[in-house]
């Protein structure tokens, strides 16, 4: 199989030097050498997997475990206005 590997980096955005490109070309070949056989299995009748375990994820029940503690986390800050942090002015 022969690869253009200048033409693969510019697609995937690489930049190559001619010794690079020429090292690569085998090993790329190589790669997509084993794709091929790849594709080559007979998959017909083997239903697609997401995970290698049946398994369900356990759902949990959508409610509020951690209301709002906004007053006691303030109580202590040394300035609040309106349930927000009052802090000294850093851009003049």
């Amino acid at each position: 199989m022969d690869i253009d590997v200048q033409k693969v980096a510019m697609l995937a955005r690489i930049r190559l030097t001619d010794d690079e490109a020429t090292e690569l070309g085998p090993q790329l070949s190589e790669i997509l050498g084993y794709v091929d056989q790849l594709a080559a299995v007979n998959t017909d009748g083997i239903v697609p997997t997401a995970h290698p375990h049946d398994a369900a994820m356990p759902l949990r029940a959508n409610i509020v475990t951690n209301g709002n503690h906004r007053d006691a986390l303030q109580a202590v800050a040394p300035k609040t206005e309106a349930g927000l942090y009052v802090v000294p002015k850093v851009i003049e």
